[in-house]
């Protein structure tokens, strides 16, 4: 189990080798990329997007997220990585890796994983469009 919120995401390739060492009973492994979008739910243009976490409370709320959903679903492993700071339209935001011994449960744990990042995670995401640059409601957790 790896939860990471930093500047930087690890290359998937280092992320999927590391998922696979875990175990030999993996079947499946199930993975979310969350991307920055060129177009904001208002229509408008977005120019990038601002992350900011909790230093210490976020890490410790993706891993206790990481945990529940891990035994919830009985899958083997899962990797959350979260990127904070300015990040440009395009570029990956967030890696959500599940292992699994078949897919439905991956599937599952997945979509759980990466809800439950967006809703429960205390990392704060302000829109920056070409008209205006506002904090999105809604997909916070205030410490």
């Amino acid at each position: 189990m790896l939860a990471k919120v930093n500047e930087s995401l690890d290359s998937l390739d280092d992320l999927i080798s590391r998922i696979k060492e875990f175990s030999s009973d993996i079947g499946a492994i199930l993975i979310f990329i969350g991307v920055v979008r060129g177009q904001a739910k208002t229509g408008e243009r977005v120019l990038h997007l601002e992350y900011t976490a909790h230093e210490t409370l976020a890490p410790r709320v993706l891993e206790k997220v990481l945990r529940r959903v891990i035994s919830k679903y009985g899958i083997i492993d899962a990797i959350a990585e979260h990127k904070i700071g300015r990040v440009p339209v395009g570029e990956d935001i967030m890696y959500v890796l599940v292992a699994s011994r078949h897919r439905e449960e991956g599937f599952a744990a997945l979509k759980d994983l990466v809800d439950s990042i967006k809703h429960e995670v205390p990392i704060w995401k302000k829109e920056v469009t070409e008209q205006r640059s506002y904090w999105v409601e809604g997909e916070k957790v205030d410490p």
